[in-house]
């Protein structure tokens, strides 16, 4: 397995050192720890300076917090598991929660590079937990380090999101997930088996590989974002599964609108990359990150309870 995810990271490797080449962004950038409030580029955005993270505390005995702290994560938090073992993850959990008030539950699983074998806080490289933050104050993030793509992780994200569900005072109602690269591969098998678990779903620079089915008779509103031209994916995935999803709730009855509020296919060209500094697109999924109308639409949904 590991040979098989540096055949494939090797691939990633060469997309991101062509975008250094070009005078390319940070998402290839040296993954030195940095200090809370500092940015790890100046393409990246730092987290508002109201969001401190809540001092660790009342910690459940199945969690090892960790100790390393990067852009307002605390690094290598481990929760044990008896069925998917430890599985490694970062969070933020704001100064204000205290259990009293259900908050919202942002899991975001990062692509090559951020794995846990790839080094603890590599996944801290990703924008989309740092800016997931000002759209909530009221939101607990985390960010999975997992070992590959496949089943294996997607049933430790599915653990860890139950996990905080039992555990924390979440809100159920507001659970949201989001995937890039290969880590939008994994939330897409998350979307094959326990879609009910989440409001929304973000999938960015990514192929799909999950269960279209389970995840039509659930209608989780699911965003599929990439470039036109991505050097990794292509298009064609995503597109393909907008299609066949798109069929699948014509076929249930649904009008136009009404999948339009649960499907949505963005395919941007090489304007939008090149703008947020970006010359190799599938690099560039980073930028969603930074487009109000993509982490918008996610935050903006809530799951009817019994849905």
């Amino acid at each position: 397995m590991i040979d098989s995810l540096f055949q494939r990271g090797a691939a990633l490797l060469a997309a991101a050192a062509l975008t250094l080449g070009q005078g390319g962004c940070a998402a290839a950038a040296p993954r030195q720890p940095q200090a809370e409030a500092e940015p790890v580029s100046s393409a990246v955005s730092s987290a508002p300076a109201s969001s401190t993270p809540a001092p660790e505390a009342a910690v459940p005995p199945d969690i090892t917090p960790g100790a390393e702290t990067r852009r307002g994560f605390l690094n290598d938090n481990v929760l044990h598991t008896p069925d998917q073992g430890d599985i490694h993850y970062s969070s933020y959990i704001p100064a204000s929660y205290d259990g009293s008030a259900p908050y919202a539950l942002f899991i975001t699983l990062p692509g090559w590079e951020g794995l846990y074998f790839q080094g603890v806080g590599a996944n801290m490289a990703e924008d989309f937990g740092v800016e997931a933050l000002r759209y909530n104050d009221r939101m607990i993030v985390l960010s999975p380090q997992l070992n590959d793509w496949g089943e294996t992780s997607a049933r430790q994200a599915i653990a860890l999101t139950e996990y905080f569900l039992e555990h924390y005072n979440i809100d159920p109602g507001r659970v949201y997930l989001h995937g890039m690269s290969g880590g939008g591969e994994t939330a897409s098998l998350v979307m094959g088996m326990r879609p009910d678990l989440y409001a929304a779903c973000l999938l960015t620079s990514t192929q799909w590989d999950g269960d279209l089915e389970t995840l039509a008779a659930a209608r989780t509103p699911l965003y599929l974002a990439i470039g036109d031209r991505d050097s990794y994916y292509g298009p064609a995935s995503l597109e393909e599964t907008y299609a066949a999803l798109h069929d699948l709730y014509a076929g249930q009855g649904l009008t136009e609108e009404e999948i339009g509020r649960l499907l949505v296919l963005d395919v941007r060209g090489q304007t939008f990359f090149s703008s947020h500094g970006f010359s190799d697109q599938h690099a560039g999924g980073q930028a969603f990150a930074h487009d109000p109308d993509v982490m918008g639409w996610l935050f903006a949904h809530q799951r009817q309870q019994g849905r």
